[in-house]
């Protein structure tokens, strides 16, 4: 399976609509075009999969029973090749357990054939609202990855029991190190990382988890475009 591709629209957003009814897609295209959307339309799951191109910030709205791929397996899927990009299920042939899946599985709504253009726009809406949302937190934490791809490991693990309030004498004692030299490498977190306080220190890392799996994460080295 291809990895999925993402770009920036220029749109409203960008909608998947994969559906194997041809009507449904012609239809619903026409809908999404007229409401501002870059659309793109699927008959199944595994024509999507084949070339998952994906415009942020993006929707899916996906059918449930299809030839191949049902749509809560490739919900499933999506969990790994994109998981900020919300699903919003549209189908008129789900049974029970189908729906309670889709749910548990993070579906943003789930809408029952057949259902009103307007129904329709405005759960894309909130959706697509998410989606921005999302695509906005995403972006913030790529710019703290970045800054603290600044850090030494030492001065990482530094910053990292920083943000859980230990001070530079119980760092010290828990590494058995010095709180004079603690103390310097707590004033080159700060200035790496553009901070002055303590306060705009956690401020920043809201949302990221100093662990060492992340610290391996972004210092890796990276495949050239």
């Amino acid at each position: 399976m291809p990895p999925s591709s993402f770009q920036v629209s220029s749109s409203q957003g960008h909608v998947v609509v994969i559906d194997d009814d041809a009507a449904i897609r012609r239809s619903l295209s026409t809908l999404l075009t007229r409401a501002g959307y870059n659309v793109s339309s699927y008959e199944s799951a595994d024509l999507f999969l084949q070339n998952p191109v994906l415009s942020k910030p993006c929707v899916i709205l996906l059918d449930m029973r299809m030839p191949g791929t049902l749509g809560v397996d490739l919900q499933m899927q999506l969990q790994t090749m994109a998981p900020s990009v919300p699903v919003v299920f549209a189908s008129g042939d789900s049974r029970s357990e189908e729906i309670i899946r889709a749910m548990k599985q993070g579906a943003m709504d789930f809408l029952l054939k057949p259902f009103t253009p307007q129904t329709l726009l405005d759960v894309l809406q909130r959706a697509m609202q998410l989606a921005v949302n999302t695509q906005k937190q995403d972006h913030r934490v790529d710019k703290v990855k970045a800054k603290l791809k600044t850090l030494t490991a030492r001065e990482f693990e530094v910053c990292s029991w920083i943000v859980r309030g230990y001070t530079n004498q119980h760092i010290a004692e828990l590494d058995g190190g010095a709180a004079a030299t603690v103390k310097l490498h707590r004033a080159r977190v700060m200035n790496k990382l553009g901070v002055e306080a303590l306060p705009d220190l956690i401020k920043l890392l809201e949302n990221v988890e100093l662990t060492s799996e992340l610290y391996t994460e972004i210092n890796a080295p990276r495949d050239p475009d």
